[in-house]
């Protein structure tokens, strides 16, 4: 670990990276991104695709949505046994930016769908500064309780809810981690969905140090290091530093709440790669959660960068294939 403290100011080129401009009272705009666009859902049964979607409310108070991915496949599936996995995600997007309408996270989401022959239901949090953490923690944990009540049609009728994952990617890893420390108490209130799994691709974790990884990657292409102080500036309650534990997994009582995960029996896929600046961040926490004696599964390949499954399809194959065996294991 390096004594380098990590600066707090920002970048001016955050602004089309994360697609947001801040202003000096705290707001910010929000535009569309040109590298990353929306997509639309398809809900439409004669559509050709494999896989439809749609938008559904959760907290129209709060904005909040998911879409679900079902498997076309998924309709010739009407017996009770032959139900799907669940899969539930979590975007990212350093907390600040981006749906489950941006196109990479939208492509993403119907891959595996499609591949996995599991239905995804993707989340819409609240966003940062508007709404700091643990915003997008309070809306995830909602989720969960919005699917257990089997209102929506699709989920009803083809979810296996005693077969449900809680995934994320970047920031989205970081909000699945906290989302199942936060139900690992009273696990029983979200009956009849059992939370079978955790997956956290690639991992968007922190601290108030730099790792060696975070300073021989400082100007990484896919996640330089301004963009990351940009979004823990954004994200984190006001006041507080990246040894918060919304943050760094390994302080606070995020530590105690994980002896919760070995009591219900949670297993874990946290999967990086070593061009990927968060990468010593991701062994590290793999290395906790082996300490607390829970069953853990980590894939960390060579080379790689920062989404680079949303980027490249055999690496997205290779990532899937994986999801495979930890979803359904021999």
């Amino acid at each position: 670990m390096s004594d380098q403290t990590i600066p707090t100011n920002l970048s001016s080129n955050i602004n089309e990276y994360l697609g947001i401009f801040p202003h000096p009272d705290g707001t910010v705009t929000r535009k569309p991104s040109t590298l990353f666009p929306n997509t639309m859902a398809i809900e439409d049964l004669n559509h050709p695709t494999l896989v439809l979607s749609k938008d559904i409310p959760i907290n129209q108070s709060n904005n909040t949505w998911a879409r679900i991915f079902l498997p076309r496949k998924a309709l010739e599936r009407s017996s009770s046994t032959n139900k799907l996995p669940v899969i539930v995600f979590f975007h990212g997007g350093g907390f600040v930016a981006f749906s489950p309408a941006t196109s990479i996270f939208h492509d993403f989401c119907t891959n595996m769908a499609m591949q996995l022959l599991a239905i995804v239901v993707s989340v819409e949090y609240r966003l940062a500064p508007e709404h700091r953490l643990p915003a997008a923690y309070d809306d995830a944990v909602e989720a969960l309780h919005w699917i257990k009540m089997k209102e929506e049609v699709w989920l009803k009728h083809y979810a296996d809810y005693s077969s449900c994952f809680v995934m994320g990617s970047s920031a989205g890893g970081n909000i699945a981690y906290h989302t199942c420390l936060r139900v690992a108490e009273s696990i029983n209130d979200l009956e009849p969905l059992k939370i079978k799994g955790l997956i956290l691709h690639q991992p968007f974790f922190g601290g108030t140090q730099r790792t060696e990884s975070e300073l021989k990657l400082e100007n990484d292409l896919a996640l330089p290091s301004n963009v990351v102080d940009a979004a823990w500036d954004m994200s984190l309650p006001i006041g507080v530093d990246r040894d918060h534990e919304y943050s760094n997994p390994t302080v606070g009582v995020a530590s105690t709440l994980l002896d919760h995960f070995k009591f219900m029996g949670l297993r874990m896929l946290v999967t990086g790669w070593d061009g990927d600046p968060l990468f010593d961040r991701q062994i590290g926490f793999v290395k906790l959660i082996e300490k607390k004696g829970i069953l853990v599964e980590g894939i960390f390949g060579e080379g790689g960068y920062h989404g680079v499954e949303m980027m490249e399809p055999p690496k997205l194959s290779a990532f899937v294939e994986a999801m495979e065996k930890f979803l359904r294991p021999t």
